[in-house]
């Protein structure tokens, strides 16, 4: 079996994994990362989005041999000495969830468009996060989240 070399939240892992194993499931089911939802093993909802060297991915199309020698920031590792990330902060206050089971996907989405576009606009907010579905909400206090974090970064 390959061996994966994987930084992660700014741990470095190191694991042999079979070829064929989705970076989702390494996350979840080898390292108990579980901020990570599998949503559709499809990458049509964007629950497991993780940026990957600082870009978001879905991990469900992502396998974990791809991300040897990678860096890996989830959920988990957004707050920084027990404080939130803006966008964590921003989602809570603006009551940017509903259920919440998209939300990880949803502000790790956002952490990535907010550093290609420090201040987008609604509509490219709404573009920026358009590969991450929200069964729940109407995506208005999505955007108002993002908007706001945007604001305090």
């Amino acid at each position: 079996m390959p061996t994966v070399r994987v930084t992660i939240n700014r741990t470095v892992y190191e694991d042999e994994v079979e070829p064929r194993l989705l970076f989702v499931h390494y996350l979840r089911d080898r390292l108990g990362l579980t901020g990570t939802n599998v949503g559709c093993d499809t990458s049509n909802c964007g629950a497991c989005t993780v940026l990957l060297d600082g870009q978001s991915v879905k991990s469900c199309t992502l396998l974990a041999v791809q991300a040897d020698g990678c860096e890996v920031t989830t959920i988990e590792g957004l707050a920084s000495n027990g404080e939130w990330h803006p966008l964590q902060t921003a989602f809570h206050t603006e009551h940017g969830l509903q259920c919440g089971y998209c939300t990880p996907g949803m502000i790790m989405a956002s952490v990535s468009l907010l550093a290609e576009n420090p201040d987008p606009s609604e509509d490219e907010v709404r573009m920026g996060l358009e590969g991450n579905l929200c069964r729940c909400t109407g995506y208005h206090n999505i955007v108002k989240a993002v908007r706001k974090a945007a604001s305090e970064l």
